[in-house]
């Protein structure tokens, strides 16, 4: 199972982007996703989650900036965000609990991050 993770770049404080991660590879059942961060000197945090059934959760500070939404049909999850400030600034990993095709075993992976710059 592979996640590739795309849509980060360079924006000014204000401005918009939209992230996207698709998932490949022997594929039953992707149950819950979800969007991490991490900047320079700091540990990961989570940003946004959604389970299979589209229930969402966020960290406070990206509350009405940040949608989190996936296609199931596409093995994909994705993170619009808005109103970019330049603490949001950090290299942005998706992750999905993944049920493998065959063993129906359940594992977490973690796409190769985008970096997501937000300039004052």
């Amino acid at each position: 199972v592979q996640l590739q993770a795309s849509g980060g770049g360079l924006v000014q404080a204000g401005g918009s982007l939209r992230l996207s991660c698709a998932a490949s590879g022997s594929i039953f059942r992707i149950n819950a996703m979800g969007w991490y961060r991490q900047a320079p000197g700091k540990q990961r945090e989570l940003v946004a989650h959604i389970t299979r059934g589209s229930s969402t959760n966020y960290t406070d500070s990206v509350k009405g900036r940040f949608t989190i939404s996936r296609d199931n049909a596409k093995n994909t999850v994705f993170l619009q965000m808005n109103s970019l400030k330049p603490e949001d600034t950090a290299v942005y990993y998706c992750n999905a609990d993944v049920v493998a095709t065959g063993t129906l075993d359940q594992a977490s992976y973690w796409g190769q991050g985008t970096l997501v710059t937000v300039s004052s």
